[in-house]
């Protein structure tokens, strides 16, 4: 989700977070280096857990399979926050936002993981909320009008992916509303206080 939203912000909106005056290419590269930070690692981390037998199953289904990913994959999303925020001064100077919104992600999977040492909060739901927090977040912050679309299609989405959680008996309602919740939560105070 943070390659998604950023991608988007990246393309339309680039302005909103300081992305404007660079180019396509530096942009995409960008765009490549968040997704394999917060895509490839953490799945290619849960599969070595996975092969080590640290976790049962790839799905994360129990409980006790969900702390340890999560921990390691906040680890790694801090290590793209820090370098996005500390170590790409140039960068950070122009587009500090970039690494404010991966350290909302980072808070997010963060909580993800605390809160998955007593129950199974939605992984997925905190996953869209995020996404749809801070486009909300921006769009009524900044009036970034060209945005609404893409919102109302995430809305959407959002709404199939957790109906499609609820059908696979993958979560409760609680656990989707938990996470749905929560990402939107971090997202618009994130948005709000710090971009």
């Amino acid at each position: 989700m943070p390659t998604f939203l950023l991608g988007l912000l990246f393309f339309a909106s680039p302005n909103t977070i300081g992305v404007g005056v660079l180019s396509t290419n530096i942009r995409l590269t960008l765009l490549g280096f968040i997704g394999v930070t917060t895509f490839l690692l953490p799945c290619l981390a849960i599969y070595y857990l996975y092969r080590a037998g640290c976790v049962k199953s790839l799905h994360l289904d129990y409980l006790s399979d969900r702390r340890l990913p999560y921990f390691v994959t906040t680890i790694i999303y801090a290590f793209a926050t820090y370098f996005f925020r500390i170590q790409l001064v140039p960068l950070a100077e122009i587009a500090p936002e970039i690494g404010i919104i991966l350290g909302s992600v980072t808070v997010s999977i963060g909580l993800v993981g605390l809160i998955s040492l007593r129950w199974k909060i939605s992984a997925h739901g905190m996953g869209m909320g995020g996404f749809l927090g801070a486009l909300f977040g921006i769009i009524v912050k900044f009036g970034e009008n060209q945005l609404k679309y893409p919102f109302l299609i995430a809305v959407v989405l959002a709404g199939m992916l957790l109906s499609a959680r609820l059908q696979l008996n993958a979560h409760t309602s609680a656990q989707v509303g938990g996470g749905i919740s929560l990402g939107i939560f971090v997202s618009i105070a994130t948005v709000w206080f710090f971009v």
